[in-house]
């Protein structure tokens, strides 16, 4: 009688949280994706990326894009976005091409505490590009598009060790014509977990002396460069405060281009997700697709699925 009583109290357990489950289902992930002005094609990224994102079920996407004053191309001070309405920022602007195109100063601090209080970060393709002389956005991506005297660039030997080239050596960040690239997978990471050890990823654009300060950063990826065959970080990922940022150099979509094999490619669109996941939640849920690429094959989206 006493281990039928306890049988039923057990049961009866189980079924509440699977009731429970039911009625609380999985928290969405508020996204922002800041935009508005780059070198690049800006809006067709905004819209390719919040394609990629809605597909997953996994977050609710808004988008602010910056309102620029025609007179003298400069950031209207009326942008004040509220970072802690969300879980992840997705930065897309880039003034490499107008270095007047800054962030009011009060919304510069807002992102950094919204980053050091735990927030998350993700620095999109060119974003890295973008705002040499703010202190804190440079620790935020440790490595980005600089000059050599700007401060340290990270190469991965033969071994998996990080080499480190200190500012003034080498040259100023560059990158060549835009191929297919072999990702190899340096450090194991809920965003990497179950990927192959490589994985190809057509029409990208390998970052040589991306530099920084390169301060609590954490190479996820690597590729070869075709020419030299140097190793060059590909991901990598910066723990600041208690936020999270995660850098990449995939991404690239040039003017004029419409849903571009770099962002049909399945395993960039799965990395995007499980990492915006990542930086939202702590946690992946996203399942690795059958269809991800090889070590000696790319998978890519069909054109008519955009």
């Amino acid at each position: 009688m006493k281990y039928l009583k306890y049988s039923l109290l057990f049961t009866c357990c189980l079924l509440c949280s699977v009731v429970c489950a039911k009625n609380h289902p999985k928290k969405i992930i508020q996204v922002l994706i800041v935009d508005g002005f780059s070198n690049h094609d800006w809006k067709q990224t905004t819209k390719m990326v919040k394609q990629i994102l809605d597909g997953s079920g996994l977050f609710n996407i808004t988008v602010s894009t910056i309102p620029v004053n025609l007179q003298d191309s400069t950031v209207q001070s009326s942008w004040k976005p509220n970072f802690k309405k969300y879980d992840v920022v997705i930065q897309n602007t880039n003034n490499i091409q107008n270095p007047k195109l800054k962030w009011p100063l009060s919304v510069q601090h807002e992102l950094e505490n919204y980053v050091k209080n735990g927030g998350g970060l993700y620095i999109l393709h060119s974003a890295n590009n973008a705002y040499p002389d703010w202190a804190e956005y440079n620790k935020m991506i440790g490595l980005g598009w600089r000059s050599k005297s700007f401060g340290y660039a990270l190469t991965v030997d033969s071994l998996g060790k990080i080499d480190s080239i200190p500012p003034g050596q080498g040259q100023d960040t560059y990158h060549n014509d835009r191929s297919n690239l072999l990702i190899s997978v340096l450090n194991p990471h809920p965003i990497n977990r179950s990927y192959p050890k490589q994985w190809l990823t057509p029409d990208v654009e390998l970052y040589r002396f991306a530099r920084g300060p390169a301060q609590n950063l954490t190479v996820l990826s690597y590729a070869k460069d075709p020419l030299t065959g140097i190793n060059w970080p590909v991901e990598w990922i910066v723990k600041y405060g208690k936020g999270k940022v995660y850098v990449s150099s995939m991404g690239h979509l040039w003017k004029g281009d419409t849903y571009p094999p770099a962002y049909r490619c399945i395993g960039f669109q799965t990395t995007m997700i499980r990492a915006v996941e990542w930086l939202g939640s702590g946690k992946v849920t996203y399942p690795v697709p059958k269809n991800f690429p090889s070590a000696t094959a790319v998978s890519m989206a069909p054109l008519d699925v955009k």
